[in-house]
C-alpha cells in the first residue's frame, strides 16, 4: 500500500491548535513554540495563519481557542445528542431520577444534555455550571480524571463559593477529596440541601466528562444503581468515542 500523502504545514498547525485546546489558560507563542517543538518563526507564521481564519484568538497571555474552532466542536456535539439521549433516557427510567451529562472543554465544565426524573423532577440548576464544579458530583468526577495541569489551573481560575454548609471551599481540601480512587463520585448535598447526586466518569479519546444522577438525600444508591451509572458511563463514552475538547 503506498504511503500517504501528508501536508507539514497542516500537521504543524494542527499540533499548534491540540496545544492551545488542551490548555486550560491561553498560551503564548514561545511557549507553544516549545510544546509542539517547532521553530519560533514557524510559530509565529502558524499562529497567525490559525488566528485570521479564526480557530485561535489573541488574548491577553498568548493564544486561546477561536469562534471558527468552537462552531465546529458546538457542530459535533450537535451530533452525539441523537446517540446521547437515548442513553439517559434508559437511565432516568431506570432510576427514577433526573439525569445529566457533562464535559470539561476549554477550561470549563459544560452540561451537554439533560433528561428530567419522574414528574418532571430535576435539580433546579440556580448556580451556574462553570461556577459550580467543586460543588457537584459531575464536578468532581472530571476534576478528579484530569491531568494534575488542567486540574490546577481549573481550581486556581475559579472560586470556591459557598452554595451550602456542606460545601467544600478550601482549595486544599478540595484537592485531597479529589485524591481519592473512587468509581463513583457524590456530592453531599453541597450544591442543594436536600439532593444528592452521584457521577460516574468518562474517558474516551480524549474526552473527560461525567454521567449524573440527582436524588433525594434520603435515598442512597443502591448496588445494582451503581451498576447501571457505570454502565450508563460506558454507553456513553462509546457513543461519543470522537474528541470533543481536542478542537
Amino acid at each position: 500500500m503506498a504511503e500517504p500523502t501528508l501536508i507539514g504545514s497542516v500537521q504543524k498547525a494542527l499540533r499548534l491548535l491540540e496545544a492551545v485546546a488542551s490548555s486550560a489558560m491561553p498560551l503564548p507563542a514561545k511557549k507553544l513554540a516549545r510544546m509542539t517543538e517547532l521553530p519560533l518563526p514557524t510559530t509565529y507564521h502558524l499562529l497567525r495563519t490559525l488566528e485570521f481564519e479564526g480557530y485561535l484568538s489573541k488574548v491577553d497571555g498568548g493564544y486561546a481557542i477561536g469562534a471558527s474552532a468552537l462552531t465546529v466542536q458546538n457542530e459535533t456535539v450537535q451530533k452525539f445528542l441523537p446517540r446521547i439521549r437515548p442513553v439517559l433516557r434508559s437511565l432516568s427510567a431506570e432510576l427514577g431520577a433526573a439525569t445529566y451529562l457533562t464535559t470539561y472543554q476549554e477550561g470549563e465544565i459544560h452540561l451537554l444534555a439533560m433528561v428530567e426524573g419522574p414528574e418532571g423532577r430535576s435539580v433546579d440548576l440556580w448556580v451556574g455550571i462553570h461556577e459550580s464544579g467543586h460543588a457537584t458530583a459531575f464536578g468532581k468526577a472530571i476534576l478528579a480524571n484530569l491531568s494534575e495541569e488542567l486540574r490546577d489551573a481549573y481550581i486556581n481560575s475559579h472560586d470556591l463559593h459557598d452554595l451550602t454548609p456542606n460545601t467544600i471551599t478550601s482549595k486544599g481540601n478540595l484537592e485531597r477529596s479529589l485524591a481519592e480512587n473512587v468509581p463513583i463520585w457524590s456530592d453531599k448535598e453541597e450544591y442543594l440541601l436536600g439532593i444528592s447526586c452521584h457521577a460516574a466518569p468518562i474517558r474516551s479519546n480524549g474526552l473527560v466528562g461525567a454521567v449524573a444522577v440527582s436524588l433525594p438525600s434520603q435515598r442512597t444508591l443502591a448496588a445494582e444503581e451503581t451498576v447501571s451509572l457505570k454502565r450508563a458511563a460506558r454507553r456513553l463514552g462509546l457513543a461519543m468515542g470522537t474528541p470533543l475538547i481536542t478542537i
